[in-house]
């Protein structure tokens, strides 16, 4: 049986009317092994104190899951290969754009990897085809329409 991942999203409207479109965007977000996160629209899109800024939007979200998503796949590839990664460091970006009718959506996300290694390092095209490798396997790539590219230094 297929693995099913579940989030639970709460929300509820803390004071004043609704219909004003002045309430508050903060939620939390609950995962089955107990983390909470804090979720709000983006700033961007509505602003403070509708939103909270120090929360994690959606958006945000998604590039996190799809780096995340590459990482994990790149340490197994790496690990199955025999490299040892000392640390690895992505500074993720996610960038929006309007679509030919006009809506906005995450046209591309830009992964720029820092990855050190233990005693040897792979060549710089043994690095660029564990992440190709790794991009390939990413079960959050295989489901998306956004470009995904891997800028590694």
């Amino acid at each position: 049986m297929p693995a099913i991942h579940t989030a639970t999203v709460e929300w509820h409207l803390d004071q004043g009317p609704f219909t004003d479109r002045r309430y508050g965007r903060a939620h939390d977000w609950r995962f089955d092994g107990g983390a909470v996160v804090r979720g709000s629209s983006s700033p961007h899109v509505v602003r403070a104190p509708y939103s909270d800024p120090a929360a994690v939007d959606p958006e945000e979200a998604y590039v996190a899951a799809i780096a995340s998503c590459h990482m994990l796949w790149f340490l197994d590839l790496a690990c199955r290969d025999g490299w040892v990664v000392r640390r690895y460091l992505d500074a993720a970006e996610g960038r929006m754009a309007a679509r030919e009718d006009g809506r906005e959506w995450v046209a591309e996300v830009v992964l720029h990897p820092q990855v050190t290694f233990g005693d040897r390092e792979p060549t710089r095209e043994q690095l660029r085809e564990l992440h190709h490798r790794a991009h390939v396997e990413c079960f959050i790539a295989n489901s998306i329409r956004t470009e995904v590219r891997v800028a590694a230094g």
